[in-house]
């Protein structure tokens, strides 16, 4: 293995990115929180020490651990300024894989150029895939100007479609009907993600468990999938949709035997009643649902006063505001917004640029979001910290949006970190969802259960893609005859 200058990848490189990491990304630091150090035990061998035994996904973690070049890091640039890892740089830093950084415009694009002497080509798991001389991604600051760009040929050969109501109705542009774009959907066997709402639980508004579940009874799902989103989408009622790890039912077995412990902490539901989500079938289902929404803000202190929904002791409003960073936003936050004024709340809605988002996220400034997502694995463990825990309520960055401080979740991560073979997992995991679920941090969204892609007909395309993943784009290659008829038809460089 070698870097693209030509020098060896060493575990002084390896050693020298743990040591960095650790100390200065919160992610790595959480999930390197039992390994105590890295020493080289040979030329080609790293051995890391662990503080505790029975971490099994710590080793793979530690098997993706991104590596880094010591020497060019440790360096100076063009101008014999001292490279410093923990600044930005515009400068395109070294690499080791396939592509490398040909060129780019901050903010517009970045061409990527394919290494014509890449190590690790005759690889088995490269073999086939990595198939483009050059990448050029193109940035749009408006989704409908790069919807435009796509259905006009020469700035994208292929998009992912998030849009259940495009993918509906407005594939409708010349390049699709005389075949030129084609629209594909691909199955994946993945976890879906928790797509969600997400109260910010730091806020004294949602630490009522009350108020977060009163919150989620005013969501009327079913309305949006008709009318909205043509049906496309399955509610999300777990953090580990899809598979074996998605609590269901009561709990029994080993899984019991772990609540147990907590019993008197947990609410008395949980052991006596399935979990489940309310449902907009009628419009007497919807009364009903928000007639239960008020009754649990009024049992929490809040009441109606004047169309109002005011605290009972010190007449403050209750007032939300979503934070989004897309225009389509509006779509998903629209309807709970409504439903939420409905029950005399002040409910309102953000939109700002990425930049701001950003920023605002990291710092865990908002009430709510209208979108966040948290992908699942099949072995969840470390990364659980990052979600859930405590500690990581508590750290600028995190992916714990929802500020979760809560015991219980903290000893269940550890319970699933620390899980002695699957059927543990397994069991681990339930209750750690199940225990989530219950104190309503987050009002779950949606999910499809695989990948729209359209693309322009150029591609040559293995028939059998990944099932986990849904598709592989790096295993596609150009077809040289598609590509010139292509061409000839579409003069916009297509």
């Amino acid at each position: 293995a070698k870097w693209h200058d030509g020098k060896p990848i060493t575990t002084d490189d390896v050693i020298w990115s743990f040591q960095v990491l650790k100390a200065n990304s919160p992610m790595y630091s959480r999930y390197f929180e039992n390994v105590t150090d890295a020493v080289a035990i040979s030329d080609r061998e790293v051995e890391f020490h662990f503080d505790q035994k029975g971490n099994r996904e710590l080793p793979k973690i530690l098997g993706d651990l991104v590596v880094l070049p010591k020497h060019w890091w440790e360096g100076t640039d063009a101008n014999g300024k001292k490279r410093d890892i923990t600044r930005p740089t515009q400068e395109p830093p070294l690499g080791s894989a396939a592509y490398k950084i040909a060129s780019f415009k901050p903010g517009t694009e970045i061409i990527w150029q394919r290494v014509p002497d890449y190590w690790g080509a005759k690889l088995p798991v490269k073999i086939g895939r990595e198939n483009f001389d050059r990448q050029r991604f193109s940035y749009f600051l408006d989704d409908n100007a790069s919807w435009q760009a796509f259905t006009k040929g020469g700035f994208e050969d292929f998009r992912v479609e998030s849009r259940a109501q495009r993918w509906a109705v407005e594939y409708t542009f010349p390049a699709i009907k005389a075949g030129d774009v084609i629209k594909a959907e691909y199955p994946t066997t993945s976890p879906e993600p928790m797509q969600a709402y997400v109260m910010n639980t730091r806020r004294p508004l949602f630490q009522d468990v009350r108020v977060r579940q009163a919150l989620t009874y005013a969501y009327d799902f079913e309305s949006m999938n008709r009318t909205i989103f043509f049906g496309a989408y399955t509610r999300t009622d777990s953090y580990f949709e899809g598979g074996d790890l998605a609590s269901s039912g009561l709990p029994q077995g080993k899984e019991l035997e772990i609540l147990q412990q907590y019993r008197d902490k947990l609410p008395p539901e949980l052991f006596t009643q399935e979990f489940k989500l309310p449902v907009y079938t009628t419009p007497q289902s919807g009364r009903e649902n928000l007639r239960k929404a008020y009754d649990l803000f009024k049992q929490a202190g809040w009441v109606n006063r004047g169309g109002k929904l005011v605290n009972e002791k010190t007449g403050e409003p209750f007032r939300i505001e979503f934070l989004g960073n897309d225009p389509v936003d509006e779509r998903v936050a629209g309807p709970l917004i409504d439903n939420l004024r409905r029950l005399g709340i002040d409910a309102t809605l953000r939109i700002v640029d990425d930049s701001q988002y950003t920023n605002r996220t990291r710092a865990f400034d908002f009430d709510m979001l209208a979108v966040a997502g948290f992908q699942q694995s099949n072995s969840p463990g470390n990364e659980q910290r990052d979600f859930f825990s405590s500690t990581a309520a508590d750290t600028s960055g995190s992916r714990n949006l929802a500020g979760i401080k809560n015991p219980i979740v903290d000893a269940l991560i550890d319970r699933v970190i620390f899980a002695t073979d699957r059927d543990d997992l397994i069991a681990a995991t339930h209750a750690l969802d199940r225990v989530l679920l219950w104190n309503y941090y987050m009002i779950p969204q949606w999910h499809l259960g695989k990948i729209r892609i359209a693309y322009w007909n150029k591609f040559g395309i293995p028939e059998k893609q990944p099932t986990y993943s849904g598709v592989d784009q790096n295993s596609w290659w150009i077809d040289p005859d598609k590509e010139k008829a292509l061409a000839a038809k579409h003069k916009s460089g297509n």
